[in-house]
């Protein structure tokens, strides 16, 4: 079953600035931007909404109103950067978080909330979170997309709609909840329907006559018979373990027995699956909002927890816990197939498998650096340069055989290209290199 969390920021940009400008707290201050020679308000503060200022307000009226206002300049593109940036903290309580321009964020809860002990209590969670940071945010939660948004923006703050409530949630509420536009909720004010539940019971085929295929979508999408994607701000590892913290992590012991415990959960699911992972991250999530993370790659595909394990060893003193450590996530974001015959001690012919020298450059290549062994397959080409290609993992072979009992050819190019080198001493090296009428340096 799907579970949605809507939010929606009342007051996004003017927040933030307040944040990173603790002096305007409780003052009142606008964004504005030029728009046909003169100053419109694009956003404004809690105390410029108590001055009666709106949005869309030419900046004259608005001083006015209140001579005191402070003014910021609006930048178009900021709203879309700051929800993208908070989109992709709140991945600390789901796998899939989007932007919801112009002021909100969907999280997608499905299967989290039992991390939290209760949908309510994982609403609080992240609202307490965001709230902490000095963001004014409504919430709903709903087994839609359309029915969480509607709720978080006009319904009660907070709201956990039931499983398949969604039709007595959207009842009372304005058809702009809907999502429509302007010119439709203004043609139903003007016929008195002034709640969903005024028009949702109607024949389609009225609907569709009288206010288009939008409000049907729309419709459709709340009730959840019409399907609504969510966009993710950063597609989720097909892999991922998660495990939240009953109090704050500081101590390496505490941050290696969470490894382990991930480690554990998630070879046991590569197993049921016949995967193995090539790669790793490990992410600690920080009570202040910041996140450390350490990635690890293997050259074959590996569900051993202890060699991973041991390879995670080389870094985990990078992570830095400040003041705690909430939650730890485990991705596999590359995985492969891995069969029993990669397990096996012995293969057919009686020959020692090396997977310890398998392990031992994937450490090598945790401390060195994993551009620092490279591993070579023949490829079909006469051109020297051509003739190798680098190997993707330690077990890959090549896609054709190269023709050993073959010589390679005297000369390569029908007719040799003439070379001529400029050099201040000789037997020194060349300063200039001319071929085909040009001077290579």
């Amino acid at each position: 079953m799907k579970r949605y969390v809507a939010i929606a920021f009342r007051h996004l940009l003017t927040d933030d600035l307040a944040i990173h400008r603790p002096e305007l707290c409780g003052k009142a201050f606008v964004l504005a931007a030029p728009e046909r020679g003169r100053m419109v308000i694009r956003a404004l503060s809690p105390g410029a909404a108590a001055e009666g200022v709106t949005v869309n307000m030419v900046l004259a009226d608005a001083r006015a109103l209140y001579p005191d206002l402070e003014v910021f300049d609006y930048e178009p593109h900021r709203a879309e950067k700051l929800l993208k940036r908070l989109a992709e903290q709140c991945l600390r309580y789901t796998p899939m978080a989007g932007v919801d321009l112009p002021d909100g964020l969907i999280l997608d809860a499905s299967g989290c909330t039992h991390l939290w002990k209760g949908e309510r209590r994982y609403m609080e969670e992240i609202a307490g979170k965001l709230k902490g940071a000095g963001y004014d945010v409504r919430m709903a939660m709903a087994d839609t997309i359309g029915t969480a948004w509607a709720v978080a923006r006009y319904g009660t703050d907070g709201a956990v709609v039931a499983p398949g409530g969604q039709p007595a949630a959207l009842m009372p509420l304005p058809p702009a909840a809907l999502r429509l536009d302007r010119a439709i909720t203004e043609r139903m004010q003007k016929l008195g329907l002034t709640h969903i539940g005024d028009f949702i019971g109607m024949p389609r085929t009225v609907l569709r006559r009288r206010f288009g295929e939008q409000l049907l979508n729309r419709i459709g999408q709340a009730l959840g018979t019409s399907p609504e994607p969510l966009e993710p701000v950063r597609p989720p590892a097909p892999y991922a373990e998660r495990l939240p913290c009953l109090e704050p992590v500081r101590t390496r012991k505490a941050i290696e027995m969470a490894l382990e415990t991930l480690l554990e959960m998630l070879t046991r699911n590569l197993l049921k699956d016949g995967m193995g992972l090539r790669k790793a991250v490990f992410r600690s999530f920080r009570i202040d909002g910041k996140v450390q993370q350490i990635g690890i790659g293997t050259g074959r595909p590996s569900r051993d927890r202890h060699h991973l394990f041991r390879l995670f060893g080389e870094k985990i003193g990078t992570i830095a816990p400040g003041l705690g450590i909430e939650l730890f996530i485990l991705e596999a974001p590359v995985v492969e197939d891995l069969d029993a015959r990669q397990e096996k001690l012995w293969n057919d012919g009686g020959a020692y498998e090396s997977t310890e020298i398998g392990n031992l450059l994937d450490r090598i290549a945790t401390r060195a650096g994993h551009d620092a062994i490279r591993r070579y397959l023949p490829d079909e080409h006469h051109w020297p340069e051509r003739s190798i290609r680098p190997a993707t993992s330690y077990d890959e072979r090549p896609a054709i055989p190269w023709p050993i009992g073959e010589p390679r050819p005297i000369y390569l190019l029908p007719e040799p290209e003439p070379i001529r080198v400029s050099a201040p001493v000789p037997d020194y090296p060349p300063m200039v290199l001319y071929t085909k009428g040009r001077g290579i340096r």
